[in-house]
């Protein structure tokens, strides 16, 4: 199975204290939003996620799937895009 890499945006700038409960994931804090990058196994694991999402008040604006592993490499014998 591969991870696929997703982007996350939520309202708001979100602290450090808050971000440290979404490890494995880079943030990048927007003006308006924070963004959330990173690989997530499975569905299971995307659910739990936005589940912590909604725990901790967050407002969910945008789930956006941008890739897995796999596509970032070339296959063999094929150029790269």
């Amino acid at each position: 199975m591969v991870a696929r890499q997703y982007e996350i945006r939520v309202r708001g700038r979100v602290g450090k204290s808050l971000l440290s409960r979404f490890e494995g994931f880079d943030a990048e804090i927007e003006p308006a939003e924070t963004v959330l990058r990173g690989d997530v196994s499975d569905q299971a694991a995307l659910h739990g996620v936005l589940d912590r999402i909604q725990d901790l008040g967050l407002e969910l604006v945008e789930v956006r799937r941008v890739g897995t592993a796999r596509d970032r490499l070339p296959a063999d014998g094929d150029s790269p895009r």
